[in-house]
């Protein structure tokens, strides 16, 4: 039994799946099943057995994972701590951002990291902000961009961008006159969302059931430019930040300032308090709090 059997059998019990487990350790399939024979071989046990189109762990499977666990993370730290005295000469960093968020704050950053730490690899995990910060809290990345606030106990985190959701409508809308709008006005108007696993669906939800009214939710979409453009074709009203808003096309769309009380977009970048935070990782934070804040 070695490390990387060990390594590939956790992530296969994480994901649930032998391909996907293979696509997130960047090998082939059979590759990752030849192993993980390998290892039930070796204990003369079987550690999966199949549920439809899923896996699942038999009973043995889930006494080495308890145990597996505890013994990839050590290594992983152990790694972690080697990359640092190799001063960023190596090393791979997991970060996950929300799709809204990259294209407007991170090309830049992540180009001039690059750019100073050529031989750090970094891998972008695109999901919903509650997606991504599950997935912090559970290991799969090392740092994530999330709508803030988040739960101080678990998390370190920084905010870099502090602003307020905007109304969009329609071009000919009998709102599209107006100087603001209180969220109460919008009882009646049918809306366009991001998903259940984006946070500001539910941020959304809350805020209109606080205003006196449920949402009549017509569409939901992970793309902030089909949400717009199905406001455009007059399918629904929406609400999105300000920095995605600056890039509406004003011909087509009406941008409305909400009258208080304001619906806040708070970002911030978090990693585990309890988890060590690889060399490269902490220079990533270091770098990317230094760009951010002066933007």
């Amino acid at each position: 039994m070695d490390i990387r059997q060990l390594q590939y059998f956790v992530q296969v019990a994480r994901l649930g799946s032998f391909s996907e487990a293979a696509r997130s350790l960047y090998i082939t399939q059979p590759t990752i099943s030849k192993m993980i024979h390998n290892l039930e071989v070796e204990l003369g046990a079987d550690l999966f057995y199949r549920e439809g189109k899923s896996i699942r762990l038999t009973d043995a499977g889930e006494t080495l994972l308890a145990k597996a666990q505890n013994i990839v993370e050590s290594f992983g730290s152990l790694s972690s701590e080697l990359d640092s005295l190799r001063q960023l000469k190596q090393g791979h960093i997991r970060i996950g951002l929300p799709p809204m968020v990259g294209a407007n704050f991170f090309p830049a950053v992540i180009g001039q990291f690059h750019k100073k730490y050529p031989q750090v690899t970094i891998r972008l995990h695109e999901d919903g902000a509650k997606k991504v910060e599950n997935d912090v809290e559970t290991g799969l990345l090392d740092i994530g961009v999330v709508v803030l606030p988040v739960q101080a106990a678990k998390f370190h985190c920084f905010t870099f961008v502090q602003e307020k959701l905007e109304l969009l409508v329609p071009s000919g809308h009998p709102l599209a006159g107006e100087r603001e709008v209180a969220l109460d006005r919008l009882a009646a108007e049918e809306f366009v969302l991001f998903r259940e696993d984006f946070a500001l669906h539910d941020r959304i939800i809350t805020e209109c059931v606080k205003a006196g009214f449920q949402p009549k939710v017509v569409y939901e979409s992970s793309q902030w430019d089909l949400i717009s453009g199905m406001v455009a074709a007059g399918l629904g009203i929406a609400l999105l930040p300000e920095t995605i808003c600056r890039d509406m096309d004003r011909s087509r769309i009406t941008v409305i300032p909400l009258a208080e009380p304001y619906i806040p977009w708070e970002l911030g970048m978090i990693w585990r308090r309890d988890r060590y935070l690889s060399f490269a990782a902490r220079e990533w934070v270091s770098f990317a709090k230094e760009l951010l804040g002066s933007l």
